[in-house]
């Protein structure tokens, strides 16, 4: 008994899908290396699987870049010549503007300016007293920032000037203040002492001898 048709439609169960893909991908490049033998064929067999990955064969006796250049030259047909195109277009533009800054500042340093038009002259001597206005503006703008600074540093160093003067103040007040205090205690101290107590000056014996 033969064995029945497959129909081919995609196969929903993902097990049974990811097995049929690596054996029929095993037989087409089995199939691909049999040609290549055989007929003395140049084979290029690329296949990405669902999940991205990629599988490759091609003929020992060529490269893949050898391959793809064959098609371009057979089919008629670019596959990306028109982006290497547009990228070669856009260094050769970006290069060329590079060199037309570098000449643009060396004329600006005022070197090799003698093969320059008068009206040329006349576009740099403008665009320096453009750049000297600008330059001058800043410099102004800076010192201007400068001197707020020193005065607002000025007015902090007066500030600060006048506290420690009022602390001294202060401190030298409370001192005289403890001096004081002091000084008063010792005299009610005194005061407070009985009499008899007191430290009477020494007088001389006046009792006279008979």
């Amino acid at each position: 008994m033969g064995r029945g048709k497959i129909e081919i439609k995609r196969i929903e169960n993902l097990t049974n899908r990811q097995v049929t893909y690596s054996k029929r991908k095993n037989g087409i490049i089995k199939k691909a290396r049999e040609l290549t033998v055989l007929c003395d064929a140049k084979v290029n067999l690329i296949i990405f699987s669902s999940s991205g990955k990629m599988s490759e064969y091609h003929s020992p006796s060529i490269t893949m870049t050898e391959i793809l250049d064959m098609y371009h030259k057979y089919s008629g047909q670019r596959l990306w010549d028109a982006k290497h195109e547009f990228l070669s277009n856009e260094l050769d533009r970006i290069k060329k503007e590079n060199d037309n800054m570098q000449i643009e500042l060396r004329h600006l340093k005022g070197e090799d300016v003698n093969s320059l038009h008068h009206k040329d002259l006349q576009n740099i001597e403008e665009a320096l007293q453009k750049g000297l206005s600008k330059v001058r503006a800043k410099e102004m703008e800076f010192l201007k920032t400068l001197k707020k600074n020193e005065k607002n540093l000025e007015e902090e160093n007066k500030h600060l000037s006048y506290m420690l003067h009022h602390q001294e103040m202060a401190m030298n007040g409370n001192t005289r203040a403890m001096e004081n205090e002091y000084h008063q205690k010792e005299r009610d101290y005194h005061s407070q002492m009985p009499f008899n107590f007191r430290v009477q000056p020494i007088q001389p014996n006046l009792q006279v001898t008979k």
